[in-house]
């Protein structure tokens, strides 16, 4: 406990220090804030308003549902007065994060995107937010996304289409777009996603910052609007592979840092599946990324994989589609919100959810008991079992491929279909291609940048381990990181 007299001392050395510019403020990763926060040299109150002012500066952009701007700077308050007093503050003390709209936030509406949850306000936090401010996270807010979670662009008809963070004429990625969007454009260091088929990995990828999907059943779901308990999971997401390794050792108790891994030890595979057929500059960016690994000492091990698409297509909807219907109608009763799931699919605003939730879930085109068990109990374990086999076969630490097979599109025209070499090819099994196969055999799945096409648009590099090696991926993602460039702003 420190003295009134060195109290003092620590209030005037804060007042000497010279202040940091607002636009370093919101360039600060979640590591470099809570360092400069516990130093001494900002104020959490001085960052929580830099990125108050650049939200608000970006509100067409839909990246918030909820932004707490007076909750946000009472708790950078509290904050800073008890760094001032000396007491013990955790590895995030002071840093302002987000959270994705279905993530339970104890005083804020929880929306799932969705107009019928718009005025739930649940009581409690979802654990996974839970352990970030037990270490010291501030909320800024709550992010758009896709609504309830069932698309990859975050075009969202009742909350607003999120902009991209590179191009605003261009989408976000989905379905943690706002996530993905507010932590690019520098209106949050980090924060949380949700991840069913790629939903932290795609919007991280378009907009040029780092996202990880963990092994599935890593970190606590309790508190999120789901869609399917075989497939769901949050995951952070950052401008820095430390930062994810400090928030996934916040969540996990484990470790916040871990050493780069020895690039001449790595086997990193590169299946012809995942890479090929995708934009040439998207091919480009990614062929230079492995070369740099390969000229660090790297061996790169050239994969087919080919059996993959097929059978996953086996999975992904059938278990999806099934699994909500009861896991959103047990969450909506289980929590308290007085509403069922047919009230939901009453109030869908997007087109394309509405077409999933009337048809699909709760309509004559549902999913059969039988396909879902065939799904359940048959396919995935054989998809499982064929990803640890190429791991232990080829003695590979993770196989690397495009997140996205092609840069973020134009907001308008592109819900249905994109162009793809010149071919007209539907929207979301398109930017799912790659993430979808990782996602069902619950695998972990890390992404980060590697560069800017030629027209200013970020491209993705996503690497995927052996169930539960998510520390070793976020080590070899370290070491990738350190090779390329630093990933320009917007």
């Amino acid at each position: 406990m420190k003295t009134r007299l060195q109290t003092a001392v620590l209030a005037l050395a804060l007042a000497a220090t010279p202040a940091f510019a607002a636009d370093d403020l919101t360039s600060l990763t979640a590591g470099e804030a809570a360092k400069a926060i516990a130093d001494g040299k900002i104020t959490s109150e001085s960052l929580v308003e830099a990125l108050l002012a650049n939200a608000k500066a970006n509100e067409a952009g839909h990246a918030f549902i909820t932004l707490d701007g007076d909750g946000a700077l009472a708790a950078a308050r509290a904050a800073d007065a008890a760094i001032a007093k000396g007491e013990a503050a955790g590895p995030l003390a002071g840093v302002p994060i987000v959270v994705k709209d279905n993530i339970s936030a104890a005083g804020l509406p929880t929306t799932a995107g969705t107009p019928a949850l718009k005025d739930w306000v649940p009581a409690t936090d979802a654990p996974v937010l839970a352990k970030l401010k037990a270490a010291g996270a501030i909320l800024l807010g709550k992010t758009n996304m896709h609504e309830l979670a069932f698309g990859i662009t975050s075009n969202n008809a009742a909350f607003g289409a999120v902009a991209n963070a590179y191009d605003p004429s261009r989408f976000a990625g989905g379905s943690s777009g706002g996530t993905g969007a507010a932590v690019g454009g520098r209106m949050a260091p980090a924060g949380l996603g949700t991840d069913t088929g790629g939903s932290v990995r795609i919007p991280s990828a378009l907009n040029g910052v780092a996202g990880l999907r963990p092994s599935v059943g890593r970190y606590p779901q309790g508190g999120i609007v789901p869609i399917s308990h075989t497939r769901d999971t949050a995951g952070p997401i950052a401008r820095s592979i430390a930062d994810l390794v400090l928030f996934d050792g916040v969540i996990t108790g484990d470790a916040t840092t871990i050493e780069p891994a020895d690039p001449k030890s790595l086997r990193i595979g590169v299946p012809s599946a995942f890479n090929d057929n995708v934009d040439p500059e998207t091919g480009r960016l990614m062929t230079a990324a492995l070369k740099a690994l390969e000229d660090a000492g790297a061996t790169l091990v050239p994969l087919d994989m080919s059996d993959v698409a097929a059978l996953n297509d086996k999975i992904g909807f059938p278990v999806a589609l099934w699994e909500a219907k009861g896991d959103i109608s047990a969450f909506l009763k289980d929590n308290g919100t007085g509403i069922t799931i047919e009230d939901v699919a009453a109030k869908v605003a997007s087109p394309d959810v509405k077409f999933v939730f009337d048809e699909l879930i709760l309509g004559d085109k549902a999913i059969p008991e039988e396909v879902y068990l065939a799904a359940i109990n048959d396919f995935r374990p054989k998809l499982q079992a064929l990803y640890a086999e190429t791991f232990v076969v080829n003695d590979l630490d993770a196989i690397a491929f495009p997140t996205t097979p092609l840069p973020a599109q134009p907001i308008a025209g592109s819900d249905e279909t994109v162009k793809l070499n010149g071919q007209d090819v539907p929207t979301f099994p398109t930017f799912i291609r790659n993430t979808d196969p990782g996602s069902n055999a619950g695998i972990p799945g890390l992404t980060l940048p590697v560069g800017l096409t030629k027209d200013g648009l970020p491209v993705g590099l996503e690497l995927d381990g052996p169930a539960f090696s998510d520390r070793h991926l976020l080590a070899i993602g370290l070491t990738l990181e350190g090779l390329l460039p630093a990933m320009p702003a917007p």
